[in-house]
């Protein structure tokens, strides 16, 4: 972590970070309002997730990540900009939304490029499988999204499969989504779009009455 990262993590405990109890959250008391929230999984630098929370106001983002620097650097655009509609969680997502997201309470879900695992002896490490696609299903209200971009043709391919399947999600789209214009780019993005590596993007809705 750079000097800022690290005292912007180390001066964050609280109440920017929601320390993981495997038991539903409270989402009025650790926003202060009643706002529509946002899971962002493995937010990395957390420049999108600033971009999000800055330029809707009216809606709550948390973002769950492992990796310090990027909760640090989050932190650090945080306090920058001033933003209040932002919590982190530093846990596992799997356990996070197993044990703390309330089923039907989530009005958005975003993946922006989880990690791939390329090499076919470790694609069982992939985040997206189907216990957890069902699980994140459970946890998006009527009416919500589930939003997954990755630049990884086998992995994006296997995805909108493996959601296109699960009966309470329906795709707007007779495949992968067109580019939505209000997701901010990375700097992961922009530098794959430099190398002619095409992005895939994934857009579903939960059902009502499901």
């Amino acid at each position: 972590m750079s000097r800022a990262q690290s005292r912007a993590y180390g001066e964050g405990a609280s109440p920017l970070i929601v320390p993981y109890e495997a038991s539903p959250l409270h989402f009025t008391s650790i926003f202060g309002n009643d706002h529509p929230v946002t899971v962002e999984i493995g937010f990395g630098m957390g420049g999108a997730t600033a971009s999000l929370a800055r330029t809707n106001p009216e809606k709550n983002y948390l973002g769950i990540e492992v990796f310090k620097a990027g909760i640090g650097k989050l932190l650090w655009e945080i306090r920058k900009q001033g933003l209040s509609n932002i919590r982190i969680m530093e846990h596992d997502a799997v356990e996070v939304l197993e044990h703390s997201i309330p089923a039907q309470s989530l009005g958005a879900l975003h993946i922006f490029f989880p990690d791939p695992w390329p090499k076919k002896r470790h694609q069982k490490r992939r985040l997206i499988q189907g216990p957890f696609a069902e699980l994140m299903a459970s946890r998006l209200r009527a009416g919500a999204y589930l939003y997954v971009v990755s630049d990884w043709e086998d992995y994006a391919k296997k995805t909108l499969e493996l959601l296109s399947a699960l009966p309470e999600l329906e795709n707007p789209y007779p495949g992968f989504a067109e580019p939505l214009e209000w997701r901010p780019r990375t700097k992961f993005e922009k530098k794959g779009l430099e190398k002619n590596h095409r992005v895939y993007e994934i857009y579903l809705r939960k059902r009502k009455g499901i």
